[in-house]
């Protein structure tokens, strides 16, 4: 028999890449349920509230039992809503958000997929979950939906210009697209993390990142206030869950990729602090990350829509630009 593929997949390999790709899917699903918890308890806390205390030790069930009560609650479609659409749009939401962290590499040895464009990859995937809040918002067959999709789209379409353009200084530096070899690329001493020559990308990956995960204060896709909770205000149950998992799937996939990209990944911030694994480095930094974003959120107000646009268009598009030809021209006088 022919074979199209120059080394075909055997069973055991299609089981261990399931088996992979299962275990994967539960420790986002458990990163997912205690991120939830730990951000109403720094929130709580930063606000002199005591947050989830009641449903398990310290509240530490809290969030099995909202996810529990979200699984079982009745899942309503409208009755004059495209179904077909209605039900595929969460789906698309959140799939890319789980696929992108096929390629994030946690050590030097640990990741599921060595990819040399994996940088490419990340940013072509994460475009994708736009499209599926844009046809929940339409196929809901509601005006508030509608608008809060359509917002939402121009939101995301419009940071992903800066947050892609930050990103390129950083290629710049590595001369790749591999995520490990981006790493690579900081090892040593804590000043040859990329958050020291690239500190202007830095600030717009961050900035715009933030958006991108539709978080306070650029949290206008939900903006209960303004839109009857936007887009997917017609979505209950599981489905509506969906919605919510991807944002915090992505919140995972973003501070692990500022860890890789700006702080080193797995590396000591000194060569004498190697003896730490490599694993509990990225974990630190990970997690810091991680900590801001909970940070801002109990701290900033929601920003309007036409503050909003106006920062990624007026200032953060032409700052990610001179910080692409800062690098140019850096690199071009060290030759």
């Amino acid at each position: 028999m022919q074979t199209y593929f120059e080394n075909p997949l055997s069973w055991t390999g299609f089981f261990t890449m399931l088996a992979v790709g299962v275990l994967m899917l539960l420790i986002v699903l458990g990163f997912v349920t205690y991120a939830i918890y730990f951000e109403r308890k720094v929130i709580g806390y930063m606000q002199l509230r005591p947050g989830p205390n009641r449903t398990g030790p310290f509240g530490l069930l809290q969030s099995v039992a909202d996810v529990t009560k979200l699984l079982i609650k009745e899942d309503t479609i409208p009755s004059k809503a495209d179904r077909a659409l209605f039900i595929l749009a969460p789906a698309i939401a959140f799939v890319p958000s789980f696929a992108v962290i096929a390629t994030l590499p946690y050590t030097s040895n640990l990741y599921a997929a060595d990819l040399n464009v994996g940088l490419l990859y990340y940013g072509a995937l994460t475009s994708i979950s736009t499209l599926g809040i844009v046809l929940g918002g339409w196929a809901s067959n509601n005006k508030y939906s509608l608008l809060g999709g359509m917002r939402s789209a121009a939101q995301m379409i419009s940071y992903e210009v800066p947050l892609i353009l930050s990103m390129v200084g950083v290629i710049m530096l590595s001369g790749s697209l591999n995520l490990r070899t981006i790493v690579e690329g900081q090892a040593g001493w804590i000043w040859n993390w990329n958050i020291f020559p690239q500190i202007i990308a830095f600030g717009v990956f961050v900035i715009a990142a933030i958006s991108e995960l539709n978080r306070t204060p650029f949290d206008l896709p939900e903006a209960e206030s303004e839109l009857v909770a936007g887009y997917h205000v017609e979505y209950s149950g599981f489905r509506f869950a969906f919605f919510m998992l991807a944002e915090y799937v992505y919140v995972y996939a973003i501070a692990a990729l500022t860890t890789v990209l700006f702080l080193g990944g797995w590396h000591a911030p000194a060569p004498f602090l190697t003896f730490i694994p490599e694993l509990i480095w990225f974990l630190l930094k990970f997690s810091a990350v991680v900590f801001v974003l909970f940070w801002l959120r109990a701290t900033m107000p929601r920003i309007r829509i036409d503050q909003l646009m106006g920062l990624a268009w007026k200032y953060l598009l032409p700052i990610a630009l001179v910080n692409i030809f800062l690098t140019a021209l850096v690199k071009e006088l060290l030759k």
